[in-house]
């Protein structure tokens, strides 16, 4: 390669990035003048008139400098490997920008979509993720399909779709230049990446909310497809290089690179499958979508979307580093996390239709999946399953300082005792009774509890048994921290994330209370479960001095009443609740009196219990 590698690979990233800014501007014109406008509709999310044909941009710009790079450096070089991709992501961009201009049948499109990804495949790109070519092929069309699909579903909320997409090409521009360097086989998919992830972001520039042009589903194919060919490719250099050869990293690196996209789809498509609504039928039930509906806003939704990208990404950084028993565990946690975000999507209502967990659908699946798993609360026991395994296993990697060597088989002789114990304490102390929504520090003393009695009984065993040879006291001891906090944050999770998006959303009218003690608290409660009330807490007021500059609840203590008259004016207060049990109407009267000098329409009111 001619000059510095670090240099030219900047230049066409770059470069790819300019064309892109200079083109989409120009694809909006040319769309405005032929009408290729997308127009609101009820399945659709944007609700105003919006250019198209930003995927040519995005094509262009990707082609003519990834032509040009490998012109220069030597086309039979950087040219010929990665020109059967460029062709083929050139057809899918054709079948989409068909689609966009005259509309297709989505049979039709699967069919070309089918078409192309095999012709591919014939040029031998293809993953290797079995030993058995037959099943890497179909694993392979499986693979090239439904990425593509996968953004072309994403592609539901500015900037969503290409920021992914951007993410997702850096992280895997970072494992081809570690693989490949500066000189290596892999400079040729390097080049391609890096005009790729200029053009997009160029795109990005104009398509983040609020979007001024969409891709259409010329270029969330051509993206999707792209994506899908490279990250393949990156598996083949991967195996080539052979540094931590493992499954894990052959599998994992390209499933997590892309894993925002195939989550959300496999999201979309189960939750449409229990509410029996096809799966093709387009609708506002994504990942993003649903975030909106829990109170964040659509920038805040996407922005969320791409931290998970990028967590995703930097998983796959890290397990390029660590041991195969390391990079399970990781993987492991990360999937957890993954987890209990998005069943608390699930219960996000979007749909009018009952759904087959709630019981009033009839066949065999219903029976399945509500009489089994739901009502008798076996999800519950598999999820502790994998909290004892996951916690059991991370604890032994931290004993033994992440090489299990000859521990692993005392670590699988002991797990099932230690899962038998665990389950049962849980079981005996009533973990399986409780409700997640409303768990609280009553529970967790329970939760803590029922860890303890577990991890005990489990050691005695052992100790009975073997007299605790070859087994490592330290390891039950990390275990029981762990498995305390998985616990833990696995029944809590719902009502942090309630807590915490509540806390963002800020949406209500400004409310203070007056008042820090337990009828404040009770005050408290009610404001954050009773949303008819409209209103967001900005914090408390107390007459104690001490408790000034405090936080209570996660709310600040922010001074006495000769503060109130700067607070009401700093926070734009329009409402108060007094919550004194004693001279509780005092309180209220002169507060009342001090609004009216201050000329404000302030709600003041004063909080009561009765008994019925």
């Amino acid at each position: 390669m001619k000059g510095s590698g670090s240099i030219v690979f900047l230049a066409v990233f770059g470069a790819g990035l300019i064309m892109s800014l200079i083109l989409t501007p120009l694809m909006m014109v040319l769309a405005r003048a032929t009408g290729q406008i997308a127009a609101p509709k009820d399945d659709r999310w944007h609700r105003k008139e919006t250019a198209m044909l930003g995927g040519v941009a995005i094509f262009l710009s990707m082609v003519s400098v990834w032509g040009l790079a490998a012109w220069f450096f030597g086309w039979g070089g950087y040219g010929e490997p990665m020109l059967p991709v460029v062709l083929c992501g050139g057809a899918m961009f054709l079948l989409g920008l068909g689609d966009d201009i005259a509309g297709m049948d989505p049979q039709h499109k699967l069919a070309g979509q089918i078409i192309v990804s095999a012709v591919i495949l014939f040029f031998g790109y293809s993953l290797a993720w079995s030993s058995y070519l037959t099943v890497n092929l179909f694993l392979s069309l499986l693979w090239l399909v439904g990425i593509t699909n996968a953004f072309n579903l994403l592609d539901n909320m500015d900037g969503l779709s290409a920021g992914i997409a951007a993410i997702a090409s850096a992280f895997l521009c970072v494992h081809i230049f570690l693989d490949a360097g500066e000189t290596g086989p892999s400079v040729p998919l390097l080049l391609l990446n890096l005009a790729f992830l200029g053009s997009v972001l160029g795109f990005l520039f104009y398509n983040f909310n609020p979007a001024s042009i969409f891709m259409g589903d010329a270029g969330s194919l051509f993206i999707g497809f792209m994506l899908a060919c490279q990250t393949m490719a990156g598996t083949a250099s991967i195996i080539r290089t052979g540094f931590s050869v493992h499954i894990l990293s052959v599998i994992a690196i390209p499933v997590l690179i892309l894993f925002v996209p195939i989550l959300d789809t496999g999201f979309v498509s189960l939750m449409r499958r229990l509410f029996r609504r096809p799966i093709s039928r387009g609708g506002r039930d994504h990942s993003s979508h649903r975030m909106v509906a829990i109170g964040f806003s659509e920038k805040k939704a996407v922005l969320v979307l791409y931290l998970f990208a990028a967590m995703s990404g930097l998983v796959t950084v890290a397990i390029r580093g660590l041991s195969t028993w390391t990079s399970l565990a990781l993987v492991a946690f990360y999937l957890l996390l993954v987890l209990f975000f998005w069943i608390y999507l699930g219960k996000v209502k979007v749909y009018q239709e009952p759904s087959l967990l709630s019981g009033k659908s009839a066949g065999i699946v219903s029976v399945i999946l509500v009489e089994i798993t739901y009502k008798r609360r076996i999800l519950e026991v598999l999820l502790d399953l994998f909290l004892v395994t996951v916690s059991y296993y991370t604890s032994y990697l931290l004993r033994f300082e992440g090489a299990l060597g000859g521990n692993f088989e005392f670590f699988l002789k002991s797990l099932p005792v230690l899962i038998a114990c665990q389950i049962f304490s849980m079981y005996l102390f009533g973990v399986y009774k409780g409700v997640w929504e409303s768990a609280g520090l009553r529970d967790l003393v329970g939760y803590i509890k029922a860890v303890t009695a577990g991890t005990v009984m489990a050691m005695l065993i052992p100790l009975f048994l073997y007299r605790f040879e070859s087994f490592s006291r330290a390891v039950f001891v990390i275990h029981w921290v762990i498995m305390i906090i998985l616990v833990s944050l696995s029944r809590l999770s719902f009502r942090l994330l309630d807590e915490g998006i509540r806390k963002a959303k800020g949406n209500g009218r400004p409310a203070l209370i007056y008042g820090a003690g337990v009828g404040g608290q009770m005050a408290l409660k009610e404001i954050e479960t009773n949303k008819e009330m409209g209103l967001a807490l900005v914090g408390f007021m107390d007459d104690n001095s001490r408790l000034h500059g405090k936080n209570l609840r996660g709310y600040p203590v922010l001074g006495g009443q000769d503060k109130l008259e700067e607070i009401i004016l700093r926070y734009n207060i329009k409402e108060i609740i007094v919550s004194f049990k004693e001279k509780g109407e005092d309180k209220k009267r002169e507060i009342i009196e001090m609004c009216a000098r201050m000329g404000k329409d302030i709600k003041v009111s004063q909080m009561k219990l009765s008994l019925v």
